[in-house]
């Protein structure tokens, strides 16, 4: 269970960081390969929030979770990042993309027969 756990964190990291860069790399054009310093700090707390999540067991997404634990400003900012990068994983990250899809699909259905 702890090794299954740990890939999903790692998935879901994995995610939000090429999300990151997909809006980093159309906005802020830094240098190949590398994120600006307001991308990289949206990466770093993205991932601490990650780390220290008590529900990563049983949530999908964080924007499939009760309890929002996002500082607002950076809530907003990853808003902003997913508003502009999620249409384009399809092309950068298609597989990516669509185990994503997948998976708020699948939650999405689980809370709709959960609450019947």
């Amino acid at each position: 269970m702890r090794q299954t756990l740990e890939k999903k964190r790692q998935r879901e990291q994995e995610v939000v960081e090429k999300m990151i860069r997909l809006y980093c790399h159309g906005h802020h054009k830094p240098p190949a390969g590398q994120l600006c310093s307001r991308c990289t700090a949206l990466k770093t707390y993205a991932q601490a929030r990650s780390e220290r999540c008590p529900f990563m067991e049983t949530k999908t997404f964080c924007s499939h979770c009760k309890v929002h634990c996002y500082r607002r400003d950076m809530a907003e900012q990853m808003r902003q990042v997913m508003r502009y990068a999620g249409p384009r994983m399809l092309l950068y990250h298609p597989l990516l993309a669509l185990h994503h899809m997948w998976e708020s699909m699948r939650a999405s259905i689980q809370e709709k027969r959960s609450s019947n």
